[in-house]
């Protein structure tokens, strides 16, 4: 029989993926129809479904990232959505999940951070031919979407970086408690 919370996560990690990479959201309807499904399989006890008390832990763990909210440091779509995979994969799945997240997040940020100053070491030919492609995508359609689509919305993709984390965990193997 496959795996309950692997079919769930692996569903909601690339809907989650591609919102967040596309317009910097983390839809609510996604996070609220996963977490029934995965009640339901965990009252089903489905093969590879957490116990109601690791999922519960699970989604407390999750939550416990609300201080980084409140500071400003995630999105609360960040937050529900680490909740929401306490809850489909239990507590002993967050750590490993976080850390690989956090270090994709933080190679993201070194990237963003140290990109003015690297076009400095690159040849004046090539900084005007990245320019000019830069431009050239910048208007096209696709790219005038996702703007739109972000509203003003900025930041890395923190849910994204979740989601591939989640992936990764899963393709490996869940840890067992």
């Amino acid at each position: 029989m496959p795996n309950a919370a692997a079919m769930i996560v692996t569903l909601l990690c690339v809907q989650v993926a591609i919102s967040d990479l596309y317009a910097r959201k983390v839809l609510n309807g996604a996070l609220l129809a996963s977490l029934l499904v995965g009640a339901i399989a965990i009252g089903l006890q489905l093969n590879g479904s957490p116990s109601p008390s690791q999922a519960l832990i699970g989604l407390l763990c999750g939550l416990a990232l609300l201080p980084f909210y409140a500071f400003r440091l995630m999105g609360a779509g960040d937050v529900k959505f680490f909740g929401t995979l306490g809850f489909l994969l239990g507590w002993q799945a967050m750590l490993p999940i976080w850390v690989a997240a956090s270090l994709m997040a933080g190679l993201h940020a070194v990237v963003i951070l140290s990109s003015s100053r690297l076009l400095n070491f690159i040849p004046a030919p090539l900084r005007i031919s990245i320019a000019y492609s830069q431009r050239r995508l910048d208007a096209t359609p696709f790219h005038q979407r996702m703007l739109a689509a972000r509203q003003g919305r900025q930041g890395i993709p923190y849910a994204a970086y979740l989601a591939f984390a989640s992936l990764a965990l899963i393709w490996k193997g869940l840890p067992h408690g």
